[in-house]
């Protein structure tokens, strides 16, 4: 049978282009940040749609060990400007979220802290669980509040309406200065509004351009919601991509710096991870503008490209 190859010198100039397209991408960001401090974008927030203001830049630590390796990324990130940090009970890193917070030194009022409550698997979840679980996280945590709360996911559906309940009353009671959802398609949304007094703050989905989810975004969207991208580097999975690296030069930035300021143009909150205090202060390094032409190019990448599970289309 006759197969259609590429030639190896094919493959070999490709790799050597896109080595010389790092190299200039690396020699660009280093030279900007050598003659002058990095400017960020920890300042930049969203309005919500109950009034209060969410940092649309911040720290995740999913996958962040526990211990001291979260604890000196957080604190690396408050030392370095961040003014958000994302946890979640599931991440079992809390503790050392908490600490770090407070060794900062930085007021309490002036972080947005996100945390959520575990509902991906193992046994259900009722009312009074989940406001006891919002009491743990918040011991761990060292605080009186959180400023989001989130239903981890829609998967367990026996109970999430009641969850939302429960979230409703921890509002009221200045447990949690805003409530939202993670990880919720279009229906589950909708079976939430008809029994919410108060709608999500948030939807924190994966967001990538490679994953737009063009109709669960505009949906939020059309209701107020606030999108917030998780793994919005899509896990490094396409940091040699040939039309990412044409893009990061032509704004002299990293793939990493184009990706998150590809999702704050789209008007997203999102939070990338790293435990590397290097990597960590590179990507606060965003505030610069994209050509509308090329966030719109770039959203022209999807092609659903999950990398981690997808709540959003269960039951």
């Amino acid at each position: 049978t006759h197969r259609n190859t590429i030639p190896s010198r094919s493959i070999s100039r490709s790799g050597a282009l896109q080595r010389r397209l790092l190299v200039a991408i690396c020699f660009s960001f280093l030279n900007r940040c050598s003659g002058s401090t990095m400017s960020h974008a920890c300042q930049t927030s969203v309005k919500l749609n109950n009034g209060n203001q969410m940092p649309m830049f911040g720290l995740g630590v999913f996958k962040a060990d526990p211990g001291q390796s979260t604890y000196s990324a957080v604190l690396w990130a408050l030392k370095s400007g961040y003014r958000h940090i994302d946890t979640a009970a599931y991440y079992r890193n809390e503790a050392d979220v908490g600490k770090a917070i407070h060794d900062s030194g930085i007021p309490r009022e002036q972080i947005f802290v996100t945390t959520k409550l575990w509902t991906g698997f193992g046994p259900p979840i009722d009312y009074n669980g989940t406001l006891a679980a919002l009491k743990s996280s918040l011991s761990l945590l060292r605080l009186q509040y959180v400023d989001m709360y989130l239903i981890h996911s829609p998967n367990d559906k026996p109970n999430r309406l009641e969850q939302w309940r429960a979230l409703e009353a921890a509002s009221k009671a200045g447990l949690a200065k805003n409530i939202g959802v993670s990880n919720y398609g279009i229906h589950h949304l909708q079976e939430l509004e008809k029994v919410a007094t108060i709608l999500p703050a948030t939807n924190q989905i994966e967001l990538h351009p490679w994953l737009t989810r063009e109709k669960l975004v505009a949906y939020c969207q059309s209701k107020g919601i606030v999108l917030t991208a998780y793994s919005p580097l899509a896990k490094a999975r396409k940091m040699s991509d040939p039309a990412l690296l044409a893009v990061a030069q032509k704004y002299g930035r990293t793939p990493a710096q184009i990706l998150i300021r590809w999702c704050m143009e789209r008007g997203y909150v999102t939070i990338p991870k790293s435990t590397k205090e290097a990597r960590i202060k590179e990507n606060m390094d965003v505030s610069f503008d994209m050509d509308p032409a090329d966030v719109k190019a770039m959203s022209s990448w999807n092609s659903n490209m999950l990398t981690g599970w997808d709540p959003t289309v269960n039951q």
